[in-house]
């Protein structure tokens, strides 16, 4: 189990490496005349994400739950891969990458790396981390909750960010 709060608390590391990337790519964006959407859901994303990392760690030590080694590493397997998923997302969309819902005028919209074939990679990969991170040690309840909780969110998100990005005509334009 120990290595398993080492794995909670790498992904945890990482999601702060992600906000380090995210204040910085704000002050890009808002000097570049970025327009922000959705400050109101934006606390209920991040309690949700935290939440995500301590309820794993809590229905396993809490509830004692094996490892089961089948599925905990083909889960492990995928945390991995959204987490490659995730970054390859941050790197495609570069300064444009952000927590928060950000839009610069006049930046056409990225078509490359992951977006070619998705418009909304990275909620792909969050999905998938949710689903695996607490299933890697049998947190299935935590899975659950998670994932149906985040289902509720994505569709606010990713209306937030389709109207954001119609509100600005110029960024139609496919790079």
């Amino acid at each position: 189990m120990t290595w398993y709060t080492v794995l909670v608390l790498a992904v945890a590391a990482e999601r702060l490496a992600e906000l380090v990337v995210a204040r910085r790519n704000t002050r890009w964006s808002l000097a570049r005349g970025g327009v922000e959407s959705g400050r109101e859901h934006y606390p209920a994303m991040v309690a949700l994400h935290t939440a995500l990392l301590a309820g794993c760690l809590a229905e396993v030590h809490l509830s004692d739950r094996p490892f089961p080694p089948v599925l905990g590493w083909v889960m492990v397997a995928a945390v991995v891969a959204a987490q490659a998923l995730r970054w390859w997302c941050i790197r495609t969309l570069g300064p444009r990458w952000n927590t928060r819902v950000i839009v610069v005028p006049g930046l056409p919209r990225v078509a490359g790396g992951p977006y070619r074939w998705l418009s909304h990679p990275n909620y792909v990969a969050v999905a998938a981390e949710g689903i695996a991170l607490p299933l890697v040690h049998g947190a299935w309840v935590t899975a659950l909750v998670f994932t149906a909780l985040n289902a509720v969110l994505m569709v606010v998100r990713i209306r937030c960010e389709d109207g954001a990005l119609a509100r600005l005509p110029a960024l139609d334009a496919r790079a």
